[in-house]
């Protein structure tokens, strides 16, 4: 399963983030370090489910469907609140970053109003440029990534000499941190052990990075958002909205599909919840579901593919229980193999379930696929 980290310096509303994207309830509070154990949960993406297409009913295994949409869960990790000198362990600095080894992807939370200074306490709405701390953390992880390579820098050296290519004692150490092997090749073509871009480089192809504006609806946020979009890839986000939202819906006061622009009230409300929910009403979407689909998609590159048998069932009776996440550029035997290894082994073709087109073992998988594998028996 992708694995996402939620990350950030302390009181920019990282927790609500999480609690908004996975529904799990965590600690929520404006004081530095209330995140000290990670908290780990289930986001999802959205993906338009096939069922609709094929005239069926789907039955997700994992995930659920609301609308016309697949709910597809990716892991997420929210670590403790990042501040300066993390990478010399300072806060919770050490335990932060060895939580974010096996993360593909980063969500970087900031305070788009600049109301808290780069510890996390209030200093008043504007009194802070965001960009600072944006720039803190790259910062801060390109450190983690230079130390580590400081440590190792012997027995990469040691393989080398041993005869192991430049880049391959290279991966042997940065793969935990999930650098893959394309990557640390071009790195070693580009950069010495001793270049100061190469720590940059390795952080900036294995941990990918995307931030979510929090606070939108807060002060001078718009101001700063429309600044800085120019040069970061940022997304406007209003976690406590999402939150909001979310626990109504689960009340049964309102119907909404996470993600959407609108929300229909279907239950009573107070004048109080009214006024609050039409609040919220004029900034939606509140962009939650927005920073984690354009990482996974956009960011990460991945796609959605559907496995899809003649009768759309599988042998416990549910329809179209599944659908995975694959790598952009994936091809029908890494789909087989990603369902299950022997399943792999024993390929013979696809057929793709909305044309009944044959499919060889070498077909580049598209988004949304619904595939049909057949295997020798």
């Amino acid at each position: 399963m992708i694995e996402i980290g939620v990350v950030g310096k302390p009181s920019v509303g990282k927790s609500t983030f999480f609690s908004a994207a996975t529904m799990i309830d965590v600690a929520i509070d404006p004081r530095p370090f209330t995140t000290i154990e990670p908290n780990t949960g289930i986001g999802f993406v959205r993906v338009e489910d096939i069922g609709f297409e094929l005239g069926v009913v789907s039955q997700p295994r994992n995930g659920f469907i609301l609308g016309k949409y697949r709910f597809v869960g990716v892991k997420m990790i929210d670590v403790a609140g990042l501040v300066p000198g993390a990478h010399q362990g300072r806060g919770l600095g050490n335990r932060f970053l060895n939580d974010l080894n096996q993360a593909e992807g980063l969500i970087h939370i900031i305070d788009m109003s600049g109301s808290t200074d780069e510890e996390g306490r209030f200093i008043g709405i504007g009194a802070r440029d965001p960009e600072d701390d944006i720039k803190f953390l790259e910062y801060e992880l390109d450190m983690w990534y230079r130390d580590i390579l400081e440590r190792n820098r012997d027995r990469i050296q040691r393989e080398i000499r041993a005869g192991k290519e430049p880049w391959e004692a290279l991966y042997n150490v940065f793969s935990s941190l999930r650098l893959n092997r394309q990557d640390a090749e071009i790195a070693m073509k580009n950069y010495d052990l001793n270049s100061e871009e190469l720590p940059r480089f390795l952080r900036e192809r294995s941990k990918k990075i995307v931030i979510a504006g929090n606070k939108m609806d807060v002060g001078k946020a718009m101001e700063n958002y429309d600044r800085l979009k120019k040069n970061y890839d940022i997304i406007p986000v209003s976690a406590e909205a999402e939150l909001a939202l979310k626990r109504a819906s689960k009340h049964g006061i309102i119907r909404y599909i996470y993600g959407e622009k609108d929300f229909e009230i279907i239950g009573e409300l107070s004048d109080q919840q009214r006024i609050a929910l039409e609040k919220i009403r004029k900034i939606l979407p509140t962009g939650v579901q927005q920073v984690i689909e354009h990482l996974v998609f956009d960011v990460l590159n991945y796609i959605a593919v559907f496995p899809a048998g003649s009768k759309l069932v599988d042998k416990q009776g549910r329809v179209l229980p599944d659908c995975f996440l694959l790598k952009r550029g994936s091809n029908l035997e890494d789909f087989a193999s990603a369902i299950h290894t022997d399943l792999a082994k024993h390929l013979l073709y696809g057929i793709d379930v909305r044309t009944k087109r044959r499919l060889g073992k070498e077909y580049i998988l598209q988004h949304r696929d619904g595939i049909e594998i057949v295997a020798a028996k």
